[in-house]
């Protein structure tokens, strides 16, 4: 039987660290560093306004940082398949993905104006997954794009210490969830991010909440 509550790629990849404290500490330091580079991916973009683009060059950048220092694939998509453990999807052959890729962007610029913000993140959200592009940091890097979408859509650097990231990482479980019930409508051909959506609209309101909590004093959620 297949466990939901967890997801985790499974590849041949070139591990660099291998002691798994280390590696944790390492994983926690390039996280920050993450969150860092896209917070000024996001305030350069607002700074372009409409002459901005979701590129392919941003997701490898956020990707590199996620995996500096830990694997040798940082920064590249995967050299061969990938297997995710905690789930039934499998993803595309390798030699898929810089397609595929390029095509999530396209739909992120080609919808910028007639899509929300929330639905633009979801979808990055779950096509990244989806795809899988890399041996290792999908997740990361796919919480970081979406939310780089999301405040870049919403022209503002989102305020509030519980971001969105945050909040998935302390608590995975609603996340697969929304990558299950996505995944299992492309297998029809359907686009359903119904799931994820209600889950990021949920997140960014706990997130604004907290900060009004901390200018108040009262609580809202």
């Amino acid at each position: 039987m297949t466990d939901h509550t967890r997801r985790h790629s499974v590849a041949a990849d070139a591990n660099l660290v291998k002691d798994q404290t280390a590696r944790a500490e390492a994983e926690a330091r390039n996280g920050l560093l993450q969150f860092d580079v896209a917070c000024r991916m996001i305030v350069d973009a607002i700074e372009k306004g409409e002459s901005w683009k979701l590129r392919l060059s941003v997701l490898l950048a956020l990707h590199r940082e996620a995996l500096s220092g830990l694997s040798n694939y940082a920064g590249n998509f995967r050299p061969s398949g990938v297997k995710i453990e905690g789930s039934d999807h499998k993803p595309v052959e390798s030699h898929l993905v810089p397609e595929l890729v390029e095509e999530l962007c396209d739909y992120v610029n080609d919808n910028w104006k007639n899509k929300t913000a929330v639905h633009l993140a979801s979808y990055v959200m779950w096509r990244l997954n989806w795809i899988h592009p890399f041996s290792d940091g999908n997740g990361r890097t796919s919480r970081m794009v979406s939310y780089l979408v999301l405040c870049v859509k919403l022209a503002l650097l989102l305020p509030g210490r519980n971001t969105i990231p945050d909040q998935i990482v302390n608590n995975r479980k609603p996340y697969f969830d929304a990558l299950e019930a996505a995944d299992e409508a492309a297998k029809s051909g359907k686009i359903d991010l119904s799931r994820m959506e209600d889950l990021i609209e949920g997140m960014l309101a706990t997130q604004l909440a907290g900060v009004m909590e901390s200018a108040t004093g009262k609580h809202y959620l």
